[in-house]
């Protein structure tokens, strides 16, 4: 087998080969390229139809529909307690017992008050049927007849009093047991059994019934910028923390006149009903609530990139061919689509509401599929930057790559 001798001439050419080797693999990727064809110059989004709706953002709290507070009118220690939390109670239903001890003595007290009422007036309308007789024949003069009739009317009112006495005494002993005026659900306990309750100048909450637990409503505070959105009747759709995976929906029954104002900020309470027929609603919860203040379906959208693109000298703006809108009016836009050779074309559209991120397109010579720009692919060409995606749908979630 032959050997090659590397004399210093083949070193050389081998050495010149490296380096023209290495120049020209640094001039392929050095080399300027067609920057239109690795970076299209215009980011486009084909438009399609779908549904949007505006929605008024809130917090509430919800309740239920009707609650009634069961309070004690009578002081006393409560020797029974016959319900307890999440009971339900008929209307008329004992729940409590007060000690009957001292009412029970204040009744038979008044009992005997009675008794001896009605025994001075006995003997007071004897004594003037016995007198009266000698009173007619001119025996007993007026003045010594006087007193006699005076006896039965004052022992006639003292019957009364003692009659009045007894009633109240009764009623104060059938306040010692504590019904429920309602049929419902206890949802609040705040008495245990052997404890002392006080009826002063307001009566103590004892219990807590709710009449209708399948009903709920959320109290939501309403910005005073956005009152003016909500009516009654429409519809509203709410979260709560304990089911994220679930969507409420609910109706504004009442917006409440009373504004509150909280650091400098007024809110108004707007009532929504709820219904609860699964019995997932909990009072105290908080809900997160959207207003629907309108909503379309399957209408024509654009992004509101596209209503706001304008091209620039350098980017095809000398170019653009079609009638370009006028100054901006009220429901008049205007987007660019792009021709077979690329370049940007103006074309009006009546715009109707929009919801921050898409806007109806109500008329012109827009049409479903077409492809409209949204911003420019080159640095400092325009101001709207982002991404090319050809399905719409994508847009409501963000661009995709």
């Amino acid at each position: 087998m032959m050997k090659w001798k590397k004399t210093p001439a083949v070193k050389a050419i081998l050495v010149l080969a490296g380096i023209l080797s290495l120049a020209l693999l640094g001039f392929r990727y050095l080399a300027p390229r067609d920057s239109s064809a690795a970076n299209p110059p215009f980011q486009v989004v084909q438009i399609g139809r779908g549904a949007m709706e505006n929605t008024v953002s809130s917090t509430g709290t919800l309740a239920a529909v009707e609650t009634v507070e069961v309070g004690t009118q009578v002081s006393g220690t409560i020797s029974r307690l016959l319900i307890d939390y999440n009971d339900q109670v008929q209307k008329g239903e004992v729940l409590a017992v007060l000690d009957q001890s001292l009412f029970q003595a204040a009744v038979k007290e008044a009992e005997a008050g009675v008794l001896k009422a009605g025994a001075e007036l006995a003997r007071a309308e004897d004594e003037f049927r016995r007198n009266q007789p000698l009173f007619e024949k001119g025996y007993l003069s007026e003045q010594e007849f006087l007193p006699i009739r005076i006896d039965v009317d004052t022992a006639k009112a003292s019957l009364l009093s003692a009659e009045a006495t007894l009633q109240r005494a009764q009623i104060n002993l059938d306040y010692t047991v504590i019904r429920s005026p309602i049929e419902g659900t206890v949802i609040q306990r705040s008495v245990d059994a052997g404890q002392t309750v006080a009826a002063s100048l307001s009566t103590p909450t004892l219990f807590l019934i709710a009449e209708d637990l399948s009903r709920m409503q959320i109290e939501a505070d309403v910005d005073e910028t956005d009152i003016g959105r909500i009516r009654r009747g429409q519809p509203v759709r709410f979260e709560v923390q304990s089911y994220p995976e679930l969507t409420f929906a609910g109706v504004v029954q009442q917006i409440r006149l009373q504004p509150e104002t909280i650091s400098n900020v007024v809110t108004y309470t707007v009532i929504v009903e709820a219904p609860n027929d699964q019995a997932l609603l909990l009072p105290g919860m908080t809900a997160t609530v959207d207003f629907i203040v309108e909503q379309v379906e399957n209408t024509l959208l654009v992004p509101n990139a596209a209503l706001r693109f304008q091209p620039r000298q350098g980017l095809g703006a000398d170019t653009v061919t079609g009638t370009p809108a006028g100054p901006e009016e009220s429901g008049r836009g205007r987007v660019y689509c792009l021709t077979a050779e690329g370049r940007p074309r103006a074309v009006s559209v009546t715009t109707g509401s929009s919801d921050g991120e898409v806007t109806v397109i109500t008329g012109g010579a827009l049409e479903e599929g077409d492809t409209v720009v949204i911003g420019s692919s080159q640095p400092g060409a325009t101001a709207e930057r982002g991404r090319s995606f050809s399905l719409f749908g994508a847009m409501r979630g963000g661009p995709r790559p």
